[in-house]
């Protein structure tokens, strides 16, 4: 009995390293073998690096405040429309009167979202010193300051009117409180980018690569986030800055730092090994 219990156990042994096997052998047929291009550029000083990503950043930076000057557009026309400043025969009644000004609110809070996506965008192809840490918050979380400035007005012109009936006030205000959280938290930027760190992963490597339509570079050909992409480009990492990449890839610089300790580790232990 224990001989069969035993071989029964070594048969699910096999079959499991053998699932195991295929499989791998399975997702490495999955994965897309690169043609490379390689992209060669000369070398280029911190200046010429940031007037490049500077022009990079602002067609996203005028996009966004063409935007959030619509938004403060929609906000007014929000306040003219509760406060019967402005009247069409549709908004003298009430199902007109609110669908007015909350079309409004709406357009405006759409008009906030996409203005401080593309805000962020200018700010992580080209980003702010981090030495004055007012101004680099200020600098990167503008859209949360529009996303007050979008909404507050509305929301004190709306609680001091004294001609607007209860249940109106409620509605309005919220509607308009949650319109602002929705901005708020879509213009806070919760992974800035500095000046200082963009200069320092413009050093990383002479081969890193990067695919036309990703955000970020990497340090491994191999890098999991590849094995669907088909055509990779490579270069130094000033060139993939160069062309709209914000940073590394945090798969590749956690495995870079693995490696690099593991090296670190050797040479500590062949340094401590005592020479007979």
């Amino acid at each position: 009995m224990a001989t069969n219990k035993n071989n029964d156990a070594a048969q699910d042994a096999a079959k499991k390293a053998l699932a195991a096997v295929q499989a791998k052998k399975a997702a490495e047929k999955k994965k897309v073998e690169h043609t490379i291009t390689h992209v060669g550029q000369e070398s280029t000083s911190a200046e010429e690096l940031l007037a490049i990503t500077k022009k990079n950043a602002t067609p996203y930076r005028i996009g966004a405040v063409v935007l959030w000057l619509l938004a403060i557009g929609f906000e007014v026309l929000a306040i003219l429309f509760f406060k019967c400043v402005i009247q069409f025969s549709f908004t003298m009644e009430k199902p007109g009167w609110y669908a007015a000004w909350i079309i409004c609110l709406v357009l405006d809070l759409i008009c906030v979202v996409i203005g401080s996506l593309l805000w962020k965008k200018g700010n992580h192809l080209d980003p702010k010193s981090a030495k004055n840490k007012l101004t680099f918050w200020l600098h990167n979380n503008l859209g949360l300051v529009m996303a007050a400035l979008a909404f507050f007005p509305f929301i004190i012109v709306v609680l001091t009117d004294k001609n607007a009936q209860k249940q109106s006030k409620i509605v309005a205000v919220a509607a308009a409180v949650v319109a602002l959280i929705i901005a708020g938290l879509t213009g806070y930027d919760w992974n800035p980018i500095s000046q200082e760190e963009l200069l320092e992963s413009a050093g990383v490597g002479d081969h890193v690569y990067w695919t036309e339509s990703g955000t970020v570079y990497h340090a491994f050909e191999d890098c999991s986030h590849l094995n669907h992409s088909k055509e990779l480009f490579e270069g130094t990492s000033t060139t993939a800055i160069e062309q709209g990449k914000t940073r590394i890839c945090k798969t590749c610089e956690q495995r870079a730092e693995k490696e690099a300790a593991k090296a670190d580790t050797v040479v500590t232990e062949v340094e401590q090994t005592p020479v007979e």
